[in-house]
């Protein structure tokens, strides 16, 4: 067995397993990145992934798979970065059981991750959420099931990986209804339900009959639904919710711009930032700021459309050429 075969077991076995303890969702994250990393290697070196050396998965090597990521995958500049930080991970644990390498492995510590643009965050106007609740066909168990996780996204802000982690027994449905969920970072944590969600709910596991430990949200062959069938569920329903809301057409619909109009809607109730990063799990409240940021842009949209107070209607013009030039820049 090479140097890298058995430090990348023990880094999945020893330092994210019996160390960190680091969640399945995280595991599967590092194993993806391994899996790529090692199929591109391979390809590169004409050497079998199990004889892959440290050496061999060099800087340089590292940096082409990074560019491979965004040109060839189409992943975004997030993603690229997230699997920089698994790789990183790695190599500063093989630092510590493989001196002899220290060179290769601080090169490959050393490439930084990319600066991604701030954008603004997708999410959904209450006409348009409406639409997308409403579309899925009620007379079939499929249509009733992605209504009941549909309207939970949007009134809780719950992760695709909540929702799918779900059992009957994390709903609550008497007095106070709340929902129960571990999420990100192994943080527990409580959402209440609206009345509306509850009577949504209740519905549905009247329907879905089973044991408390029994998966929420089921496929059509009884194994738990994964975070790819609910995109895929969410395309077909956002496409058929656009007929009634045109709107909906320009959006690509996300399990994530459902917990971002959870957010949106609870920062246009006036709710304080600080609840809202506890009601969605941030770690930190400078991560719930994008959602500030989103709104006072809706705001500068409405403030655009209007002519200052005395103000002429038009566009300003520089009165000289070099101002114009200026302006440009």
């Amino acid at each position: 067995m090479t140097a890298i075969a058995a430090t990348m077991q023990a880094f999945f076995t020893e330092r994210l397993i019996s160390q960190r303890r680091a969640s399945p969702h995280t595991i599967a994250a590092y194993r993806d990145t391994m899996r790529l990393l090692l199929g591109f290697a391979a390809a590169r070196t004409a050497t079998p992934p199990g004889r892959l050396d440290i050496a061999s998965l060099d800087a340089p090597l590292i940096a082409a798979f990074l560019d491979h990521l965004e040109r060839e995958r189409g992943n975004s500049i997030r993603t690229r970065n997230a699997r920089l930080a698994a790789i990183h991970s790695l190599f500063a644990f093989a630092a510590q059981r493989h001196p002899e390498h220290a060179a290769d492995i601080t090169r490959v510590l050393a490439i930084p991750a990319k600066r991604a643009d701030q954008t603004i965050v997708t999410f959904l106007t209450d006409p348009e959420a409406e639409a997308l609740i409403a579309a899925p066909d009620q007379s079939t168990r499929t249509g009733r099931r992605d209504r009941a996780w549909i309207q939970l996204a949007i009134q809780t802000g719950l992760r695709a990986s909540e929702i799918t982690g779900l059992t009957r027994r994390d709903i609550h449905l008497g007095t106070g209804a709340y929902v129960a969920c571990r999420g990100k970072g192994r943080k527990d944590r409580i959402s209440p339900l609206t009345p509306a969600t509850v009577t949504i709910l209740r519905d549905w596991l009247a329907e879905r009959a089973g044991k408390p430990e029994d998966p929420l949200f089921l496929t059509s062959h009884g194994g738990p639904l994964s975070t790819d069938a609910l995109q895929q569920r969410l395309t077909v329903h956002a496409t058929a919710a656009a007929h009634a809301s045109p709107a909906l057409a320009g959006k690509k619909i996300t399990p994530h711009v459902l917990r971002h109009t959870a957010a949106m809607r609870l920062l246009h109730a006036g709710v304080d930032i600080t609840v809202i990063a506890l009601w969605l799990g941030h770690e930190s409240v400078r991560t719930t700021h994008i959602y500030l940021a989103a709104d006072l842009a809706l705001k500068e949209q409405a403030l655009n459309r209007t002519t200052p107070i005395g103000g002429t209607p038009g566009r300003y013009q520089p009165p000289d050429d070099l101002l114009a030039f200026l302006e440009t820049l």
